[in-house]
């Protein structure tokens, strides 16, 4: 069984900064493309950033310039820096991981159950 768990999330002002966390545990395989993402209340889920396994990320226009997606592979951890924050970035945020569960030869998709950011003041 493998779980992801997010935190970090909080209440934070306008033009303030969190940093996200998420951590990946149990039969792990390996684990490659990690990603966050964002659902705010009546909307859809989407995507905020995503890093490969070499490092290689992309950011929704949305937050390029504000955000910054990292990862420790020897943690099996992704990170999401978030700075200049702004009401509009207010949700609940998603970890989410392809990862080849030790053991198998075909990779999964798995979801954290996610971190509330409330951008406020």
């Amino acid at each position: 069984q493998v779980q992801l768990v997010e935190s970090g999330g909080g209440l934070v002002q306008p033009g303030g900064s969190l940093r996200l966390s998420c951590v990946a545990s149990g039969r792990i395989g390996t684990i490659h493309t990690m990603a966050w993402y964002r659902q705010a209340p009546e909307k859809q889920r989407e995507k905020v950033a995503l890093i490969s396994l070499s490092g290689s990320t992309n950011y929704a226009d949305s937050v390029k310039g504000r955000f910054i997606i990292s990862r420790d592979n020897a943690a099996n951890s992704v990170y999401l820096q978030m700075a200049s924050l702004k009401p509009d970035d207010t949700a609940v945020y998603y970890c989410n991981a392809d990862i080849r569960p030790s053991g198998l030869a075909i990779r999964r998709n798995y979801w954290g159950q996610g971190t509330q950011v409330t951008v406020s003041s």
